[in-house]
């Protein structure tokens, strides 16, 4: 299976009319769901239901995302009644994403997988809630950032750690977790490159974190002067640092991938890596072109 079948196969329970027409989802999570069900794939206890277990995950995964896309207050914008309505559907979309996958797994008779998952959920909440204590007391450096956001993503996959045999049980949740780092690394990076969604991002703890005094108070003092953002991540050389990181961190990732002795899963999860490597090759090209 692929990765466009396993989003098309969890769409099928995600689709509704009412949601498609007055809101936008998050991005599907197609690398973690696809490095999962690959991975399952190869252990004797979850093969048989690597597909069920694939698409409730990545229902709660739209679930979890879906609610964290909902603003605690409606931009100017977005103000008014279709606003207000986005806003509402984005709650009941997760509310109903995750109804689905409490359905299709109690349907399957996998209550011990519904529980596991269940306290995954608990898990995440807990990690978010000190996340946003952190950025709101002030107190948070940029590799925090890096860590909550993996750990953030990582959460529901480390759930299948109990399953998994021998050398995968000890290497998945580094697999995992390192996967989701690079995922945040791309994230961060992309935002650097399109210049969107930069307020909070790594490229702003690194500056309060690194910069010089007169920098980090205009930071704080000026949060909305999007072109001192900018100006501040080309000064501290945002792009470049993020680059450095991927690429460090698909190195780590590589290297765990290779303990797993599997030439077949090399050559399966190959593809997931390929946004990994492709960013770093782009981003590098571009410093190089601007040093030139």
């Amino acid at each position: 299976m692929n990765r466009v079948r396993i989003s098309q196969m969890a769409n099928k329970y995600m689709n509704h009319e009412m949601i498609s027409l007055h809101t936008e989802l998050p991005e599907f999570p197609d690398g973690r769901i696809s490095l999962l069900y690959s991975v399952l794939s190869h252990q004797p206890n979850a093969v048989s239901h690597k597909e069920l277990l694939s698409i409730v995950t990545s229902l709660v995964q739209m679930g979890l995302d879906t609610h964290d896309s909902v603003e605690n207050a409606l931009e100017p914008s977005d103000s008014g009644m279709r606003g207000m309505r986005a806003q509402q559907l984005k709650v009941l979309a997760g509310d109903y994403f995750s109804s689905r996958f409490y359905h299709l797994l109690s349907q399957a008779g996998q209550i011990e997988t519904m529980r596991h998952l269940s306290e995954a959920i608990c898990s995440i909440n807990r990690i978010k809630m000190s996340f946003y204590g952190k950025v709101k007391q002030m107190k948070l450096n940029a590799e925090e950032y890096l860590h909550y956001g993996a750990e953030i993503k990582s959460g529901l996959f480390l759930s299948f750690t109990g399953i998994m045999s021998g050398l995968y049980e000890r290497v998945w949740p580094e697999l995992v977790e390192r996967f989701s780092r690079c995922e945040v690394l791309l994230q961060e990076l992309r935002k650097v490159e399109k210049k969107s969604s930069l307020e909070g991002s790594w490229g702003v703890w690194h500056i309060l974190q690194e910069g010089t005094e007169e920098d980090r108070r205009l930071l704080e003092d000026r949060k909305e002067d999007y072109s001192l953002l900018l100006t501040m991540l080309h000064k501290y050389d945002v792009a470049d640092k993020l680059g450095s990181l991927l690429r460090q961190s698909t190195s780590q990732l590589q290297a765990l991938l290779q303990k797993l002795q599997s030439d077949k899963l090399m050559r399966e999860l190959q593809p997931l890596i390929e946004p990994f490597l492709q960013a770093t090759g782009q981003q590098r090209a571009t410093v190089l072109k601007e040093l030139g």
